[in-house]
């Protein structure tokens, strides 16, 4: 007879919901391994408890004092060794909520039991999200990603270790490549902002330095190895530069840059989004924008529908800096009408306007060269715009701008599909829990309506405890990398037991644990070095020589 790995053991309680099992010598369970445990019913009925290990723990049986340990060692006190783990369990099959028996046997198990435990079985549409610690291929329901049931991730981690932005960059690439989507994935779109260095400016292409064994990983995840195909990457123009050339360093091949004209910029009404880096809500500003916008829409749509400028009572307004000058005149006051407006606050509008153009200006221009140079979103599958080396006022303003015009399309598409997901980092400065700006009313929006619409936010943070509650509380995926330890005590982060909150403290790049609804309990995953280059040392040697001849030609 062959000798089980573990039983149930009898000296601590058994519940339907959690035991302990006691470990056979020479085996091993270890923290996450899943267990079956197959309990006959006095009726013959057998239920099967599965579960993960989240407590695994040694000790003398036997030895009273901490001191017993050496005389043990020495062979003076005979005692044996308690092997044991605690069980949570995950699932019944079926559901008779009964405790396992004592002595009953218990295992770790692997492939098709494995999916069983987490629920993958009943999945219509897996989708891969990463690997068990022992290798083993874990999913999540699509319908929590697509709208079907719910939409959106929260990815929270400390900034340089939790690997944030390359799990949601996993994420996008197990949606487009898994098959998952089916016939949608060709429609499908997805739009990620480049917050940091130039790592997601080479997601079309390989990874020179990839290894055997992430390849291996792919593989186990039904995955292909390469990089994203249908990359559209946009950086902003150059200041510097007259020509219209992408601010970029390490790529500029493949790179296009983009602007407004000074016609888009007053017809779409974006004004709100140069102001959206501060707390703005207060007094009469607000009505001060409104106006000025409410103009400068006006003038867009009486003048010459093909010019890239506009003109304000006569006056042409050929840049950004153009509109600045003008409305340190006059004309201000003449927007507002009847409107009673303190002049501090006019003033504190000309002081705002004036910061907001050293840093954003040159994104709104009005000569005929700006002209179809707006970020495309429809051209490809997935649009990457960098914002890394832009102020914050200018990284607002371009986020702003382009999740209203997305949502404002979808709007009037009038269907959720296609779908469209949006990978933003540093969410708790776009979307913070305390103060205001146009931008976080967006997020909100998206986080509420984004189902409906067929919009799902993928957002990093590294701290969920900042960010607007109900973004938050509106992602189906909970995902945390390495959490600061005081962090990780947060009301946001009640998902994770006690002993997943010490984990996450822990956990080292390329590790997270995921909260998904049809599973009871947050799944450490590992997921593989990305198949496409992050930086320009991952990229062959020709596509960087390439590069560096580009870059060459375009700088004075």
């Amino acid at each position: 007879m062959t000798t089980p790995t573990a039983l149930v053991l009898g000296s601590l309680d058994a519940t339907p919901l959690d035991f302990w099992i006691g470990v056979a010598e020479g085996a091993s369970v270890q923290l996450d391994d899943p267990i079956l445990v197959e309990a006959r019913q006095p009726d013959g009925t057998v239920v099967r408890f599965f579960g993960l290990v989240d407590i695994v723990r040694k000790r003398y049986e036997g030895g009273q004092f901490d001191s017993d340990a050496f005389r043990v060692a020495k062979g003076i006190l005979p005692a044996d060794v308690s092997y044991a783990a605690h069980v949570q369990v995950t699932r019944i099959d079926p559901e008779v909520y009964v405790p396992p028996h004592p002595g009953t046997p218990a295992r770790v198990v692997v492939g098709e039991e494995f999916r069983q435990a987490l629920f993958a079985d009943r999945m219509e549409q897996p989708l891969p999200i990463g690997v068990s610690r022992s290798g083993e291929p874990v999913y999540a329901n699509l319908e929590f990603l697509d709208g079907t049931r719910g939409a959106h991730a929260s990815i929270s981690g400390v900034s340089g270790v939790a690997t944030k932005t390359s799990y949601a960059t996993f994420l996008l690439y197990s949606l487009f490549h898994s098959g998952v989507l089916g016939a949608e994935a060709i429609n499908t779109r997805a739009l990620i902002f480049n917050v940091k260095g130039e790592d997601l400016l080479w997601l079309d292409t390989p990874n020179a330095r990839l290894t055997d064994e992430a390849r291996q990983v792919y593989a186990r995840l039904g995955l292909p190895v390469g990089p994203f195909t249908s990359v559209g990457l946009y950086a902003p123009a150059n200041r510097a530069i007259g020509a219209l050339v992408p601010s970029t360093g390490s790529r500029q091949e493949g790179v296009s840059p983009y602007v407004w004209t000074m016609r888009e910029f007053a017809k779409q009404r974006l004004l709100p989004f140069v102001f959206a880096d501060g707390d703005d809500a207060k007094a009469q500003f607000p009505i001060v924008v409104m106006r000025v916008e409410k103009a400068l829409e006006q003038a867009a749509r009486e003048g010459d529908p093909t010019s890239a400028s506009i003109r304000v009572n006569g006056a042409p307004v050929l840049s950004f800096d153009d509109l600045v000058d003008l409305l340190d005149t006059t004309a201000l006051d003449a927007m507002m009408g009847s409107t009673p407006v303190a002049q501090g606050t006019l003033d504190a509008f000309r002081r705002r306007l004036h910061r907001a153009a050293q840093h954003m200006g040159h994104l709104v221009r009005g000569d005929s060269d700006a002209r179809n140079r707006e970020v495309q979103l429809r051209n490809h599958r997935v649009t990457v715009v960098d914002i890394h080396q832009l102020h914050s006022i200018a990284q607002m303003f371009v986020v702003g701008v382009l999740l209203k015009r997305m949502l404002e399309e979808k709007e009037q598409q009038g269907t959720a599909r296609p779908l469209v997901f949006v990978v933003l980092d540093e969410l708790n400065k776009y979307a913070p829990r305390e103060g205001w700006s146009p931008i976080r009313d967006v997020l909100l929006d998206i986080a509420e309506r984004g189902r409906s619409l067929g919009v799902s936010l993928l957002g990093a943070q590294q701290t969920a405890s900042e960010v607007e509650r109900r973004i938050v509380s509106n992602a189906s995926l909970r995902v945390v990398g390495r959490l600061d330890a005081a962090e990780a005590q947060r009301a946001e982060y009640g998902f994770l037991s006690t002993v997943g909150r010490q984990r996450a403290s822990m956990l080292q790049p390329g590790t997270m644990i995921v909260a998904q609804p049809e599973v009871p309990m947050p799944v450490l995953v590992r997921f593989p070095f990305p198949a496409w280059a992050t930086r320009a040392s991952e990229v062959p040697a020709a596509r960087v020589e390439d590069d560096n001849a580009l870059f060459a030609r375009i700088t004075p």
